[in-house]
This record gives C-alpha cells, structure tokens and sequence, in this order.
C-alpha cells in the first residue's frame, strides 16, 4: 500500500474542492460562486494543459489521479525549474462503485525507464521535465490512465496545515536530528499536536529510514487527518484554503465541468475508508527496485480495490478472562523489563495517569529509553491532558512499536472503531486499514490506552491484541 499526501494530500489536495460541498447544498447561485471560486484558483496557480497525457472520463466513473508533492513550484503549466524535485507521488483511485479509496504511492527513488532520459530515479524525471514528463514515466512504468494531476508546492502544505488549526499525529518515535547534513528535526513520540513546520518536517523525513517507511509515514499522516478535519471546518476555512490551494498548486482541472465531475466524484467516495496499496520493491544502496512484473500488479490491485474480508475476531478466552497472549506466535513475555520503563516513567512526571506496561513484546523488539511523560491540550476546549509514551523497535529499518496512555479519553484518533471486542474485563476498539490492524486500543481508569502497529503495519492483529491484553497496572 502506498503513500500520498504529501501535500496535504487527499484532505488537502481535493480538500479545496470538497469546500464546494456545503455551498451545493445552500442554492445554486451559491454554489456555482463556490465553484468558479476554485477555477479562478487553479487559474491563478498555472493550470497544466497535457492533452495527450491525461485521460478523459465519462461523468460518474471511475478516475485516476496522480497527486506530485515537490519542493518547487514550477513555473509554468508543464515547465519544471532547474533543481526542482517531486518528493511525492501518489496515486488515487475515487471510484464510488468501490468500498475503499485506493492509495498507492510509488517510491521517488525508483528504478525506471524515463522517456528520452533512459535509466534513472523517478524523481529526476521532474527535473527533466517537470509535471508533463513525470506523468509520461508514471504511465509507461504502471500501464494505468490517469485523469488528473495536481501539482503542489510544499509550502502550500505548511500554510494549508496552519490554517486548519494544525493536526494531532500519532508520533511512532522521536524524530531528531540538529546536525546540517540533513534537515533538521526535532519531534517527540507520543501522540500531540503538530503544526504546518513541523508537519512538513515529519513527512519529508527520510534520515535513518528510506522511502517505503517514509511513504507508510505520509499514509499515516493523511489518515489521520482524515480523521480530524471534517466538511464543517473546511467550509469555514474554505476562501483562506482556496487562496492556498491557488498559489501553491498546479492542476489540469481548469474549468466549471471539470471541478463538477471530480466534485462528484469526491462525494460519492468521503465516507469510503483509505485502503493502502503496498508497494513492494527491494532497496539498494542507490535505487529501490520493482520488476514490471511485480508494478503491474500492484498497478491491478489500485484498479479493482475492494474492502477485504477484516481478521477474524478472537473468541472471549477462558472463564476469568484469563489472557493467553503468551501463546501468539511471535510474541516473548519481557514483563520484568517492561515494568522497570513504567517505573523510569514515575520519575520522569506520569504520576497523574495510572501507568499500564506490556508485558509481551515481538521476539527480539526493544524498549526505547527513556520513556516519555508529557502533557498537551485537548482539540476544541483546550483542557490539558496527561500522557505518556513507550516506544518498542523490532530492530528493522523505521520500525517501531508504540504503547500509548492519554488522559483524554476522545481523542481524534479513536474515533469510528472497525471493530470492538470484549475479552476478559476489557472492552477493546480495534481500528484496521484493509486486511491490516494499525491500533488496538481500550479505556480504563479514566484514561486511554493503544497499541500502535509499525509504519508498514508488520504486526497481525492478533500480536497487536494479544501485547494490549498483556497490559498490566504499575502496582
């Protein structure tokens, strides 16, 4: 599955037409204003004109669109400047026949054939040639039409992250780096709110990790905004984000018809749940590398993605609710370690939440130390909350397990469950991405509590749920 916006991505990049939504539904005349608002936008942002690139399509199909996030906005329709590079690419399929919105990003260092370049990564063909050549070597490396194509310069994405009021992140890990070798960064683990600078820096990361983790962390990214940001706050913010959208991005959609038909579109798709398509490749020390064979299916999978069958749920275990997470494959009890991290969180300031520890961990993971004890304000009221965070790495590549306690009881993230299931004493929400489990969580003590998957969603449910069963109190 794949990676996107990086940009603001979906809520972003068509989250400036999705503002129309509530002037459709106010009169005509207002939504016809609403909508030439948007065109006049894309206007005033260099609307890309690739007639024989992009692929038209009926009113009410289904529709490609390839999303291109890069540190330069290019200063003409289909020109590139010299230096500039496409930091993202995602593809997205709205497809209302369909259960899931597909996502599939493609890695930037991709090993491909660029038309009249030959061989190199795929960002550069941006360099060579700006929106236009990189949806020409998009199209021949995955065979799939695409429709549209929007264009957005990373400063759009600060500004647009600012003006909805910032994002509460589910952090994996603390993301740091001061030296000038490569951005700087400074991010704690935990779940918090982060702002448009802030944001940027965190989906752009790539230090210590490489671009499969990177796109599963700008996945996880727009999911989670997806999450936050619903149709009311767009519609307040809807003239500000306009004008962001129109001075930031590039698109082909230049006219009324064409925001109407991927309006529709849009519509049709808001309530489908994100489905990721992982892309599979090898990484080298220079390229990362797919063979057709393997692009091409992956490039079928976008195409007819539907909602999988989710995990079955577990049966409610014996009488006395008595855990058996010790039995998952996989899984290692590492009680006494676990508790001496809760105990280093007593001193670190956590004394306000009643601290739970795992006491299983994947077989050779890892507890991070020191564990962090912090506090932040609630969404809306602004209350302060008490948290803390245990970060767990499997030893792989940008891999990292996360044991989270919160105070706030609602936070955004655990909103809409998939799936609840009450085993022993506990009642526990379990939140998936297609066939995948990325959080088991539950409330206890006035407090929340989660177990977050890694970035690349590498543990099965039933590891994710046996390592929350296994949760016990400091005593």
């Amino acid at each position: 599955m794949l990676e996107e916006r990086r940009g603001l991505w979906k809520r972003y990049l068509v989250g400036a037409v999705l503002v129309l939504l509530a002037s459709a539904s106010a009169t005509g005349v207002a939504a016809f204003h609403e909508i030439d608002k948007v065109v006049n936008a894309f206007k005033h942002g260099n609307t890309i004109s690739l007639p024989n690139e992009l692929a038209q399509a009926d009113n009410g199909k289904p529709q490609t669109v390839l999303l291109i996030g890069a540190d330069q906005r290019a200063p003409g329709a289909a020109d590139y400047r010299a230096g500039a590079r496409s930091d993202t690419m995602m593809l997205v399929r709205l497809d209302p026949s369909r259960r899931a919105t597909a996502l599939m990003s493609v890695p930037r260092d991709l090993k491909v054939h660029i038309p009249g370049h030959g061989v190199d990564k795929l960002n550069a063909a941006y360099t060579y040639g700006g929106v236009k050549l990189t949806v020409r070597t998009i199209k021949l490396l995955t065979g799939l039409r695409i429709n549209h194509v929007v264009n957005i310069d990373f400063r759009g994405f600060r500004k647009a992250v600012n003006a909805l009021g910032c994002v509460y992140l589910d952090v994996d890990r603390h993301y740091y780096n001061e030296s000038n070798a490569y951005a700087k960064i400074n991010i704690q683990a935990g779940y918090q709110q982060i702002c448009g600078p802030a944001a940027l820096d965190y989906v752009r990361y790539r230090h210590e990790d490489n671009d499969i983790i990177r796109a599963a962390r700008q996945q996880d990214f727009l999911r989670q905004i997806k999450q936050q940001i619903g149709v009311g706050k767009l519609i307040d913010k809807r003239d500000q984000l306009i004008h962001i959208f129109g001075q930031y991005t590039q698109s082909d959609i230049g006219s009324a018809t064409g925001v109407l038909r991927l309006l529709s579109l849009i519509v049709s798709s808001a309530s489908h749940p994100i489905h990721e398509i992982h892309f599979s490749a090898n990484l080298g020390p220079s390229y990362v590398t797919a063979s057709s064979k393997e692009v091409h299916k992956l490039a079928q999978e976008f195409l007819g993605v539907t909602a999988p069958a989710p995990p079955a749920l577990p049966r409610p275990s014996s009488r006395h609710g008595k855990h058996r997470s010790k039995r998952v494959p996989g899984l290692v009890n590492d009680s006494s370690v676990g508790r001496q991290v809760a105990l280093q969180l007593v001193s670190g300031g956590a004394r306000q939440l009643r601290l739970y520890y795992p006491r299983l961990l994947p077989s050779g993971a890892t507890f991070l130390s020191p564990p962090r004890a912090y506090t932040g304000k609630t969404a809306g009221t602004r209350r302060p909350f008490n948290a803390y965070r245990m970060v767990m790495s499997t030893g792989q590549i940008g891999e990292y397990i996360g044991f989270q306690g919160l105070s706030w009881t609602n936070p955004p993230i655990l909103r809409s469950p998939s799936a609840t299931v009450t085993i022993g004493h506990r009642k526990y929400m379990l939140y998936r991405d297609g066939p995948r489990t990325r959080l088991v969580a539950w409330l206890s003590d006035g407090a929340a509590y989660w177990v977050s998957n890694t970035l690349s969603e590498t543990l099965s449910e039933r590891q994710l749920l046996a390592i929350a069963r296994s949760a016990k109190p400091l005593g």
